[in-house]
């Protein structure tokens, strides 16, 4: 396996190693995964559209005939260049078709590149080990973005039409995005279109006028009432989330990215930093309106608990991917569990 470091995952993805033949691009950022397809596509072929050089492949095709994806690394390009072949939503069950083409001398002399995109996969799904164990396969992780990546994609993609963020638009921006990188893209992009190139800073009003659909509020306001310990808020916030369609899995994810914060500014705390500087000063900002939100409840949290929480959300989101329990019930009861540690003894 060629081990891509995160510094050289953009170098790889314009100019794929040619000894390489297959590449799994995996994660929970579904948008990020088919971004990475698709510079991967335009890397190896002039015209992804191409049907003489690329062939796209669903779980449905292989289910039909379970030699397609053979045959199509197989088969050589009758235009000349190296062929590329696209697997979409693939899963373990697909561990063994790709392991026939991985061994295969003659597909990796005539140079085809499979690319396969998963959803996410733990270290034991044999699909990932798969990749990850094969001298001529190559995985790379497509996670959410957060933090510092989220507010470089912000600023990068703004940039681009002569754009920039006021701070306290910036926080709003992170708060309500980073679930999905095309999601991402496509609503800077119409943020972007809003505001016109040139046309200065982005506002505060300007972002949450073009930004969301409600949902990211609904998910901040099920992670700020689980932390503050408000049962009634918190209730309210999951039915909004339940409205908009959110999944249980999204809600934890966003409760988890809370807490995670939580705990970071904690332990600065603890080792003897300024609450407020320390929120004040945060990347990505956090939004003015939570910040004396957020305060409160550093007062009321500590890192060993913190820890915890995070240990209780974890096994939760594993809960609801593995254990076939209704996945709404099993968040739903951990983030009760974890607001009523929040609330004052007399309150419990």
């Amino acid at each position: 396996m060629v081990k891509i470091a995160n510094r050289s995952v953009e170098a790889f993805l314009k100019a794929p190693d040619s000894a390489i033949v297959a590449v799994l691009l995996f994660g929970e950022d579904n948008g990020l995964v088919r971004e990475r397809a698709g510079r991967l596509a335009a890397g190896v072929v002039d015209d992804p559209g191409d049907p003489f050089r690329v062939a796209e492949l669903v779980p449905a095709n292989l289910k039909d005939d379970p030699a397609r994806l053979f045959d199509e690394m197989a088969a050589l390009s009758l235009m000349g260049g190296r062929r590329l072949v696209r697997l979409s939503s693939a899963g373990n069950a697909h561990s063994g078709a790709i392991k026939a083409v991985l061994d295969d001398d003659g597909i990796a002399e005539n140079g085809s590149l499979l690319v396969v995109e998963a959803g996410t996969l733990g270290p034991r799904d044999s699909l990932r080990k798969l990749f990850e164990g094969h001298e001529r396969a190559a995985a790379i992780p497509c996670y959410l973005d957060d933090g510092r990546s989220l507010e470089g994609l912000i600023s990068e993609t703004l940039a681009s039409h002569g754009l920039q963020v006021e701070p306290s638009a910036m926080a709003y921006l992170c708060d309500n995005l980073g679930t999905d990188r095309l999601v991402t893209r496509s609503e800077l992009e119409k943020l972007a279109l809003y505001k016109g190139r040139d046309g200065g800073a982005v506002t505060l009003a300007e972002a949450e006028a073009n930004i969301g659909d409600g949902a990211p509020l609904a998910r901040d306001d099920v992670a700020l009432a689980t932390a503050g310990g408000d049962q009634v808020a918190l209730e309210r916030a999951l039915t909004k989330c339940r409205l908009a369609g959110e999944s249980p899995i999204a809600i934890l994810r966003a409760v988890i990215r809370h807490m995670q914060r939580l705990h970071l500014l904690s332990l600065k705390a603890a080792s003897g930093g300024n609450i407020g500087q320390l929120i004040k000063s945060h990347r990505p900002p956090i939004f003015f309106k939570h910040q004396q939100l957020i305060q409160r409840q550093l007062e009321i949290w500590r890192p060993a608990r913190l820890a915890q929480a995070l240990a209780i959300l974890t096994e939760a989101e594993l809960d609801c991917k593995t254990t076939g329990l209704p996945a709404e019930a099993v968040c739903g009861r951990a983030l009760i569990r974890i607001a009523n540690a929040a609330r004052p003894p007399s309150r419990r």
